[in-house]
């Protein structure tokens, strides 16, 4: 998921983007400008989904019709970020395998 709110205006815009192994690519699962984004970014927030804030990829995603795939030119920058978000993914993870245990009661 990424947000940005436009330059020109006022008017937050939001897209979605998801991705599942049996894709050959992302796919943008929602966007919207204005109330709609807000929702869009509320809804992600509320369901623990990451939010990343991009302009220039908002821009860029902003132009792909809903429930298609990305074009090529963007899987390089999609990439990178769904790489960034699995790490974090990771890290949490094993933070909470890593969890100090309550010692044994005597």
């Amino acid at each position: 998921m990424t947000r940005r709110t436009r330059p020109e205006s006022d008017r937050p815009s939001a897209v979605a983007v998801s991705y599942d192994t049996s894709d050959s690519a992302p796919r943008v699962v929602a966007k919207g400008y204005g109330t709609l984004a807000e929702t869009i970014v509320r809804t992600a927030r509320e369901h623990n989904l990451y939010v990343h804030e991009s302009p220039e990829l908002v821009g860029l995603l902003m132009q792909v019709d809903l429930d298609t795939h990305i074009p090529p030119q963007l899987y390089v920058a999609v990439a990178e970020l769904l790489a960034w978000l699995y790490a974090l993914d990771s890290e949490d993870g094993a933070r909470r395998l890593e969890a100090p245990r309550p010692p044994p009661a005597s």
